[in-house]
């Protein structure tokens, strides 16, 4: 770390702000861990650690461009929000299909993917039958599930970790711990 940045993240960000654009590049490799961090206990159907550690430094970008220090917070605080919030939204967007059809697009420029022929068969009628595809699932997830382990996967949603979740619940951080395992065995 050059000396000229050793102070807090506060006059950072304000030293930013005047032009020294190179601690944004600081900031940003200073709290990817953090980003990682979260990322590790989380969840994202359809995607992975990556996808969720992406949404983590957007999160963390948004930190550093947003933070204002009259608000009487520190800037890890605030940040460590940004970064949890960016990662919820991209969990709850995953749960809700809602860019399905934007992650299953079919490319008309490529020919070895079947061009016009693969794009006929996402039809109305198929997005349908896709649609009573996941429902079914969602049912066969809400009936393999115990009410623990429904509970526990609400929680962990939520981005909490077995530890926390084991707190919330007044149970065993192991039998926690172990009801992640079985749900993620079981939702393979």
């Amino acid at each position: 770390m050059p000396e000229k940045w050793e102070c807090s993240d506060e006059e950072l960000i304000a030293r930013l702000r005047d032009g020294q654009d190179e601690i944004m590049d600081y900031l940003m490799d200073k709290y990817k861990h953090l980003v990682r961090k979260k990322a590790k206990v989380m969840f994202l159907i359809g995607g992975d650690t990556d996808d969720l550690i992406q949404e983590g430094m957007i999160g963390l970008f948004k930190a550093i461009r947003d933070y204002r220090p009259e608000k009487e917070s520190s800037f890890y605080h605030f940040a460590e929000l940004c970064i949890s919030r960016q990662m919820y939204t991209a969990i709850e967007a995953s749960n809700r299909k809602k860019h399905a059809p934007l992650n299953s697009y079919v490319s008309l420029s490529e020919p070895e993917s079947g061009g016009i022929g693969e794009l006929l068969e996402t039809s109305p009628e198929q997005m349908m039958i896709d649609r009573e595809n996941v429902a079914q699932i969602k049912e066969r997830i809400e009936k393999s599930l115990s009410d623990m382990e429904k509970e526990v996967l609400a929680y962990y949603m939520q981005g909490m970790n077995y530890v926390q979740i084991a707190e919330i619940m007044e149970r065993s951080p192991k039998s926690i711990d172990n009801a992640l395992q079985r749900i993620k065995n079981k939702l393979k």
